[in-house]
């Protein structure tokens, strides 16, 4: 489960920014370019076919990738405070293989640590009992990494900011407070900021959570902001949605179609034997899917399909399952949240945000690469 619900109070002022520089160690970052570390890990998938037939996609790092990418990661951590300590857990590794290992293909990957609100202070919350926590500590470490690596790892290159939830969150109060109409804005190639209800006005792509900054609506065009969120078709944003429904007038929560961005079908990594929180599926055909699998990915081609809705209530990346009537494989996958055995449809598909559109994620990016650096050509 993830932050983005959360109104704990504000982030640090300028003055509180200020703190001793831990991101200069190399333990500070989850990934970094060149090191054999999760971004250069097995990201290998394995595609099925309808009629079950499987074929092996391997993958690898770009080390010579032109443009950078850096990651703030959704709530994860197991730690039992309200905020994480700077030593990865399953978790924050779990997620970075999940949704940001794969980008190393087309950027050089940043991904720092950062004492973000835990597992157990958002289920605290939640529960009415809140242990202590801080959320403007989470800024904090995150705007110091940001600053470190714009001092010693930049040098002027074109970045892509990637989060999810709680990390979307943060990434979008450093968007506002250093990049926004700041010399830095002409190095964004892009901003993917999913998991996250980010304002729009109806009808406009510009004038809410960012005044300037707009939403992406084609894959040449740089210096924009790629944002969704997700619910199956069949079971939209109900009236107590986390996601998906502006709690502000006249605005809605974004939503870039990937599908209509990247041209081609929907194409979807999905992690096999556990979701983003660790847990284990319990779909017995996926089960038995995965006895087959000897990646850590599938690729259900077909399967799966999205577009963005706006019913005029809510705005969402809409899922839905299309099996062929003699298909092979599973007829769902997983993605759904879940709790004491029952569905909680007001997160939606929320644990799938990423991984449902990664691939046309990554063409975008790829395509963003390519625009960014024709038109900074020097």
């Amino acid at each position: 489960m993830y932050l983005a619900i959360l109104t704990l109070g504000g982030f640090a002022s300028a003055a509180e920014e200020t703190q001793e520089n831990i991101y200069r160690s190399p333990d500070a970052w989850l990934c970094r370019p060149g090191r054999q570390d999760i971004c250069a890990g097995d990201l290998s998938s394995t595609i099925i076919t309808r009629d079950g037939s499987m074929t092996r996609e391997n993958w690898k790092p770009d080390p010579a990738a032109p443009i950078d990418c850096f990651y703030v990661y959704p709530t994860i951590s197991d730690d039992p405070g309200g905020n994480s300590g700077l030593v990865p857990g399953a978790g924050e590794k779990r997620a970075v293989e999940h949704q940001f290992a794969r980008f190393a293909s087309v950027c050089r990957p940043y991904a720092p640590m950062y004492r973000q609100i835990t597992l157990a202070g958002l289920r605290s919350y939640m529960a009415g009992n809140p242990i202590p926590m801080d959320p403007a500590l989470g800024y904090r470490d995150v705007l110091a990494a940001w600053k470190d690596y714009l001092q010693f790892d930049n040098q002027g290159r074109g970045v892509v900011l990637i989060g999810h939830s709680q990390g979307s969150r943060v990434l979008v109060e450093l968007m506002r407070r250093e990049i926004e109409g700041s010399p830095l804005q002409s190095r964004l190639v892009s901003a993917l900021i999913l998991g996250f209800n980010l304002d729009v006005p109806k009808g406009g792509d510009a004038g809410g959570t960012f005044k300037q900054i707009p939403l992406c609506r084609s894959a040449n065009q740089t210096g924009c902001v790629i944002a969704h969120v997700s619910y199956r078709a069949s079971s939209p944003p109900p009236s107590n949605a986390l996601y998906g429904r502006s709690k502000t007038p006249n605005m809605d929560v974004a939503c870039t179609d990937p599908v209509a961005l990247s041209g081609t079908e929907l194409r979807s990594y999905i992690p096999v034997r556990s979701n983003l929180l660790g847990q284990s599926v319990s779909q017995e055909a996926w089960t038995k899917m995965a006895t087959q699998v000897d990646t850590p990915f599938v690729q259900l081609p077909g399967l799966v399909g999205a577009k963005c809705v706006n019913d005029g209530q809510a705005s969402y990346l809409a899922v839905s399952l299309q099996p062929g009537p003699q298909d092979a494989r599973p007829a769902d996958i997983p993605g759904d949240i879940v709790s004491g055995g029952k569905i909680l449809d007001n997160w939606g598909f929320h644990l799938n945000d990423l991984n449902l559109a990664m691939g046309n994620l990554l063409d975008i990016v790829r395509a963003q690469s390519v625009a960014y650096l024709s038109k900074n050509a020097k």
